[in-house]
């Protein structure tokens, strides 16, 4: 979990991490391999693809969603590139915020483009600014997208 996070994110929702990894395999031919962190108590989903933003060799998502909704998507690539869209309360930015690349650090978070809160929403919304920046070679277009999905 994130450092930077004041208040409650909540327990880990398995069920929403089974909702978002069969989501992400319906949709995104990228997918290479989904796993838990852990196989007895789950608190993060590992989605790796074959291919990243700017021709990495590979990527992968690390994705958590808790039992409050409180939940992050948060991207890392074989060059570097590092970015998420998180919801949590904090000190640093509104709940729903995006860290944008190449670092996320977490100085520079902004508002999320991503407004809506189910989790079937927010991961279509999360995977549609991946695959438009993928498509476009953009990481601009990463939180730019209006009213994700």
């Amino acid at each position: 979990m994130n450092d930077d996070r004041a208040g409650e994110f909540g327990p880990i929702y398995f069920p929403a991490l089974q909702r978002i990894r069969n989501l992400w395999l319906e949709c995104e031919p990228l997918v290479k391999t989904t796993r838990y962190d852990d196989v007895i108590s789950p608190t993060e989903l590992h989605i790796k693809l074959v291919d990243g933003l700017r021709s990495a060799d590979s990527a992968r998502f690390d994705i958590q969603w808790s039992e409050l909704d409180m939940y992050t998507f948060h991207y890392v690539d074989s060059l570097g590139l590092n970015w998420r869209f998180d919801r949590h309360p904090n000190t640093h930015s509104p709940e729903k915020h995006f860290h944008p690349p190449p670092n996320a650090a977490t100085t520079t978070a902004e508002p999320s483009c991503i407004t809506v809160t189910e989790v079937t929403l927010v991961t279509r919304a999360v995977h549609a600014a991946w695959r438009a920046a993928y498509e476009h070679d953009d990481v601009s277009r990463l939180n730019s997208l209006a009213n994700p999905p």
